[in-house]
């Protein structure tokens, strides 16, 4: 693996180039900083008043406008085609906490490949941040600090069991696949959730207002610091 283009101690948020604002920019930047856009989402980046740090991808998206506004050392071509450009940047970052801010909410497949994403970079610890949901990839322990009643659901991109505490509807016991058992629409029933999975491959998915809690669960000591009521 190449060594990583941008390194943060402070979080990431990485802009693609699907529709978000400005307060869903702000939501982000107050978690993680430090900004950085793949490919097209220099545009909306700049359209929103904020310079990337970094530009990472093949650059079939981003306009001749934001490339000659961006300098050049900060735009990183990444030319090969087999990955989306999501892919490419998010394998190139290295912080505590990724949040993946434009991936969700315009094209399926694009929602779909950014999920698929997630799966084989657990290690970058991302968040999908969409319009009303965030999702990210389950560790192989996790426990998250919500409220009863929220919303919370699990689905499989591998063949995945395990075990649950908190749940209306507990997992123990079900077999996971994406076309067999899936876990979409549990319900929280405690203040506390704590979720154990045999294997890689399953994604959590929480309503948006509970962003912090799961910054927590990803990075425990840096997100409590950095967390606002989640």
């Amino acid at each position: 693996m190449k060594s990583p283009i941008v390194q943060s101690e402070a979080g990431i948020t990485l802009a693609g180039g699907g529709p978000f604002g400005r307060r869903d920019l702000a939501l982000c930047l107050a978690r993680a900083p430090v900004a950085v856009a793949a490919d097209g989402g220099a545009d909306r980046l700049l359209r929103l008043g904020t310079m990337p740090r970094a530009v990472i991808g093949d650059m079939d998206s981003i306009s001749d406008a934001a490339r000659a506004r961006i300098p050049i050392a900060n735009q990183h071509l990444v030319p090969e085609q087999s990955t989306t450009d999501f892919d490419k940047a998010l394998r190139l970052v290295e912080a505590p906490v990724v949040l993946a801010l434009g991936f969700a909410g315009a094209r399926l497949d694009h929602g779909l490949a950014a999920m698929h994403t997630l799966v084989n970079h657990p290690d970058r610890r991302c968040i999908l941040v969409g319009p009303k949901d965030v999702a990210f990839a389950a560790p192989a322990r996790l426990e998250l600090a919500v409220a009863p009643g929220d919303p919370l659901s699990l689905f499989p991109m591998a063949q995945v069991s395990g075990r649950s505490v908190g749940l209306e509807w507990p997992i123990d016991g079900l077999a996971f696949a994406p076309a067999g058992q899936i876990g979409t629409s549990n319900r929280v029933i405690a203040s506390r959730v704590v979720l154990e999975f045999d294997a890689p491959g399953m994604l959590v998915i929480l309503p948006r207002r509970r962003l912090d809690a799961a910054i927590r669960s990803l990075r425990p000591a840096a997100g409590r610091s950095a967390a606002r009521g989640g």
